[in-house]
């Protein structure tokens, strides 16, 4: 339907710029100009008098035409035409519409201070001008009058407020969007990453392994491509598993790409043993046994262990690493520690490093590292039954 749009908060009915424009003209000449014509022809008021009334009560109307470009100046001359049509008979003429419009019209769009001094200045002189003409007017009619003026005013800061609360809303609402696309794209990026440094640095190690081996022991070389095929084929797999996670894909419509599970701890020791290799010995300590965490700390822990195993084959120059689990009271300690030369302070603030970081604060933990000439050491601390 034209006119309504729809947000968060439910559909909201908004005029067309045109009908906000218009219908104050339309309104003010119907009630101004007929009434005036009626009223002079009842009191039987000169025609030359007459015609000067409502010429007055017709250009206040039209005058409103100009108040979404110019708001002060149209409730300044308005306001003026407004007051000298007081003075022309019929006196007690038809209500001055035009010039509450005007003034609601003003305080809307921003010009609060021209509609004051406007409407301020010609009441002043129509009072002033009332005293010296010896024109007497009831003291009602003034209060009434003064009154209405008030409301006018009123309406405007009225109709103001409620337009800047909905502004203020459709900033919020638009800020809360860009913020969770924000997290969307640093969580895509975050599962990409772990995936894609994982099996890619596997299979760095492997050709270079058989790059080694090549011409002296061609069957070790031989198991390295075989290697390099496999981690090829599973880093496939969970690419397509994150993307099809990623899309909302379930059980309830047809899958294309295959999903793998989520990685547990128990398949810790595979991935310790795929990191040794070309001078590199990792091991693990598992302190844990057959006591393990719920699924979700168990992934959480897995994908940091594997980040951080990552770093260490390229960029710690590391000959011994340790990945060492246990229990300490209500967490799971995650320890990955290497005898490398250390890692670059601004890289620790980057990539991977602060990827690790956020998994660990979004599972209720945190994340230490400490890195120094003698090696690094990282220590993730996840809550053993889960955010909490």
């Amino acid at each position: 339907m034209p006119g309504r749009t729809w947000d968060e908060t439910g559909p909201r009915f908004r005029p067309p710029p045109a009908v906000s424009l218009y219908v104050p003209v339309v309104l003010a000449f119907l009630v101004q100009v007929p009434a005036t014509i009626a009223m002079s022809w009842w009191t039987r008021t000169p025609l030359p008098l007459a015609a000067a009334s409502v010429a007055l009560a017709a250009a206040s109307a039209l005058a409103l035409l100009a108040a979404r470009r110019w708001p002060g100046p149209t409730v300044t001359v308005v306001a003026a035409l407004t007051a000298l049509d007081l003075f022309m008979p019929p006196e007690g003429g038809p209500p001055a519409v035009a010039l509450g419009f005007a003034i609601v019209g003003a305080v809307v769009r921003g010009a609060r201070l021209w509609a004051l001094i406007a409407v301020g200045t010609a009441w002043l002189a129509t009072i002033v001008a009332a005293g010296l003409l010896e024109v007497s007017w009831h003291p009602f009619r003034i209060a009434l009058s003064t009154l209405g003026l008030a409301l006018c005013f009123a309406i405007g800061e009225g109709i103001r407020a409620r337009l800047q609360g909905t502004e203020r809303r459709q900033a919020q609402l638009a800020e809360r969007r860009r913020i969770a696309e924000q997290e969307e794209r640093t969580r895509i990026a975050r599962e990409l990453h772990d995936v894609l440094a994982h099996s890619l640095s596997q299979i760095a190690v492997q050709s270079g392994v058989g790059l080694h081996l090549f011409d002296r022991e061609p069957e070790r070389a031989r198991e390295a491509l075989a290697n390099i095929r496999t981690l090829s084929a599973t880093g496939l797999d969970e690419v397509r598993g994150v993307l099809s996670f990623l899309r909302g894909d379930d059980g309830g419509a047809p899958v294309t790409a295959p999903l793998t599970p989520q990685p547990q701890l128990t398949q810790l020791a595979a991935l310790v043993a795929g990191r040794s290799g070309l001078g590199l010995t990792v091991e693990l300590e598992d302190r844990l046994g057959d006591d393990l965490p719920p699924s979700a700390t168990q992934t959480t822990a897995y994908r940091i262990a594997q980040e951080a195993l990552t770093n260490v084959v390229r960029h710690s120059a590391a000959s011994n690493a340790t990945v060492t689990l246990e229990r300490s009271g209500s967490d799971l300690v995650l320890t990955i520690a290497d005898d490398g030369g250390g890692i670059p302070a601004d890289a620790v603030e980057r990539g991977g490093f602060r990827g690790m970081r956020e998994r660990a604060e979004l599972a209720g933990g945190a994340l230490d590292i400490e890195t120094g000439p003698r090696g690094t050491s990282i220590v993730a601390r996840l809550p053993w039954e889960g955010a909490r």
